[in-house]
């Protein structure tokens, strides 16, 4: 029942895709025309990146930072930071095929329909003619969400399965910021990330500190942040500007917490080293926030029956209603989880124990938050089909368990994207990567 982190997912809807590439190609020379979209850019392993691949993103990350106001890099290092980012993606696509992860029809479906309901649209009609006005092509759409759900299940399923975080790490990270005074501290942060591969030669280290002491010059003359993260950071936020949003002070490692005590909102630091690479932070901005954390928390059990290639939606569905029969009828809702779910919580009788805000699916917890105590539904969500009964509920102050519930994740989220970026190099150094200069 883990919610799935879906990065871009509304990043992509809100994108205005730059049509007028496709009406340009009509005025090229026809001979010309075959040429630069037969053009290939990079080889990586057995697929290739063409030079259109490459043009029809940039003209999409264009769109994307003009319609966010952001200054645009130099076009040559733009796409230089973007056909890395697709050599990355299409080594991700490719170990997929080769393990065996894949995305089916109906996981993607829900995903985009729960895009179209973040974004307010009443129908999935309307959110498709909205695409369409704005020059997305509906199939190029659903590949792309397709891709991005499949990264993040091989970065749950190689790197955040993994992550094993002590009590021990959670009493020393608390105990330091409680030394360091900064409890209740947020911090709204940018940053600019140049990531040094494993085990990389002293020359390589070399040019990455050299690539990140450009950024920093670049910021001390006077440019715009999200215009050098663009064109300088590795991250997978460097195309929004490498905005990370709002973090609690504990969510925010030592290192890099020690020197953003010192700014103003609005400066950025000096080059900071970490294993990853060489880091640039900006403070948007600092905000207090110790007041007490109440809660409504659900204590539900659930029963659930998995879709797949073999067990349709309808099956599921029936299967479901037959269960809800049984129990309407009398049947224990503990045996009948016992018996029939498919969930990792099937011997508890389908307990779920204490849910709170934001724990599970969005669709999961809506749901069981419309029922009453004892009151039993159903619902469905990317993992097929739920029946829930609710069996109490309760405000808490969990103050303190947020604080270390915080650590945890601050801690996980470090330890993640090091093991993350680990990763993607591993597959990159075993891979076949060429690139191909381009005739003019």
């Amino acid at each position: 029942m883990l919610k799935i982190k879906i990065s871009v997912l509304l990043s992509v809807f809100l994108l205005t895709t730059n049509a007028l590439f496709a009406a340009e190609l009509a005025h090229i020379d026809p001979q010309h025309q075959v040429a630069m979209i037969d053009a290939v850019v990079a080889v990586v392993n057995d697929d290739v990146i063409t030079r259109h691949e490459l043009e029809e993103r940039t003209q999409t990350v264009i769109g994307q930072l003009t319609k966010q106001g952001t200054p645009l890099p130099d076009q040559t290092v733009l796409e230089k930071q973007i056909l890395e980012r697709m050599i990355a993606e299409m080594l991700q696509s490719q170990y997929a095929k080769e393990t065996g992860v894949r995305v089916d029809n109906t996981q993607l479906d829900l995903a985009i329909t729960r895009i179209a309901q973040q974004n307010n649209f009443a129908t999935m009609a309307a959110f498709q003619a909205k695409l369409e006005s704005e020059g997305v092509n509906i199939k190029k759409f659903r590949e792309e969400i397709r891709a991005e759900i499949l990264s993040t299940r091989l970065r749950e399923r190689e790197v955040e399965s993994k992550l094993v975080i002590s009590d021990t790490e959670v009493n020393n990270y608390l105990a330091n910021k409680s030394r360091m005074g900064t409890e209740n501290e947020e911090y709204h942060l940018a940053h600019i990330l140049v990531v040094v591969p494993e085990q990389a030669s002293a020359e390589k280290i070399r040019a990455a500190r050299e690539r990140a002491e450009q950024a920093l010059s670049q910021l001390v003359a006077g440019a715009d942040f999200a215009q050098v993260a663009a064109g300088f950071s590795d991250a997978k936020d460097a195309l929004t500007g490498g905005d990370l949003g709002w973090r609690q002070g504990d969510r925010i490692p030592p290192l890099f917490l020690n020197e953003l005590q010192t700014l103003k909102s609005g400066q950025h630091t000096a080059v900071l080293r970490s294993p990853s690479g060489f880091h640039v932070l900006k403070l948007v901005e600092r905000r207090n926030s110790s007041a007490p954390v109440v809660i409504t928390q659900t204590h539900a059990r659930h029963i659930l029956i998995k879709t797949s290639e073999i067990v349709t939606e309808a099956e599921a569905k029936k299967q479901i209603l037959e269960i809800k029969l049984h129990i309407e009828g009398g049947a224990s809702f503990a045996d009948q989880a016992k018996r029939y779910s498919q969930d990792g919580s099937a011997q508890q009788g389908g307990d779920l124990d204490w849910l709170s805000p934001g724990q599970t699916v969005p669709e999961f917890e809506a749901a069981f938050t419309k029922l009453q105590i004892n009151e039993v539904g159903m619902v469905q969500t990317q993992f097929g089909w739920h029946l829930i009964q609710v069996l109490e509920r309760r405000n808490t102050d969990v103050s303190d368990q947020q604080k270390r519930q915080q650590a945890r994740v601050s801690i996980g989220t470090f330890k993640s994207e090091e093991l993350y970026q680990d990763w993607v190099r591993q597959l990159r150094d075993r891979a076949f990567v060429e690139y191909r200069s381009e005739e003019k």
